[in-house]
């Protein structure tokens, strides 16, 4: 194991599988206690036990908050600090994608992927940020390659990955004097569960658009966080970080 984040807490969202899950693995291998988070008590449950199988050293938890609600996340980031005596790193990673046509939105599915992708990311970032005002520390948001130039349907997601990168620079100019950095990765096409299931067909064309030959892998996004998370990235604040393998959408 590393000593990049070592004494250093960590909350992730969006956990329990994926980039999320390599997210809290990176963090673990590199001294972090990390308090991971999911949507569901069995899904969060079942993520704790995989990792505790895999390192069983490892100091971390499972926890499944209601994201989108401020009060709550207040209360449940509180009892980290209390637990643990500080937070350092708040990574917003829980997000959904859609890809519908915009004739064919239903209005509560375009409010689903704001309040998850946007709000929650807001209740989140603000909890944490109360709570690192006098200490500092690093918060890091999810977006995506789309955010940089859209995507061909499916609005609501790059719309909702625009505001991310709209949050994050307007806030790392905010928070800076209280030495909080603000923060972001944008991930490219990424091998998670979702993308595993393709059919080959459907994977070899996004592939041929990438320069680098290759999707990247979640550890390769876990990667980025780590950076950003770490003191290795002190002086860098407001930047939205392309993992994409030199792609442009």
């Amino acid at each position: 194991m590393g000593q990049l984040l070592k004494g250093k807490v960590a909350v992730v969202t969006g956990g329990t599988r994926g980039i999320g899950y390599a997210i809290v693995k990176k963090f673990l291998e590199e001294g972090a206690v990390t308090v991971l988070c999911g949507s569901r008590q069995e899904t969060a449950k079942a993520a704790l036990e995989k990792i505790k199988a895999e390192m069983p050293d490892a100091q971390v938890e499972a926890i499944w908050p209601n994201l989108s609600d401020r009060k709550q996340m207040s209360e449940v980031l509180a009892e980290v600090k209390r637990k643990y005596g500080r937070l350092d790193i708040m990574a917003n990673n829980a997000g959904i994608s859609q890809n519908t046509p915009l004739f064919d939105y239903k209005d509560e599915d375009f409010d689903k992927i704001l309040d998850i992708n946007v709000k929650a990311l807001y209740s989140c970032t603000r909890a944490a940020a109360e709570l690192m005002k006098e200490t500092g520390g690093s918060i890091i948001n999810t977006s995506s390659i789309v955010s940089f130039n859209g995507q061909g349907s499916g609005c609501g997601y790059p719309a909702s990955k625009f505001a991310v990168n709209g949050l994050t620079k307007s806030l790392s100019r905010e928070l800076g004097r209280y030495n909080i950095r603000v923060n972001a990765v944008a991930p490219g096409i990424t091998r998670t569960d979702m993308v595993a299931v393709l059919p080959e067909e459907m994977i070899k064309p996004l592939i041929r658009n990438i320069p680098m030959g290759r999707m990247a892998e979640p550890e390769d996004i876990a990667n980025a966080f780590l950076f950003l998370a770490s003191d290795l990235s002190s002086y860098i604040s407001g930047a939205i970080l392309p993992v994409a393998g030199a792609i442009v959408i």
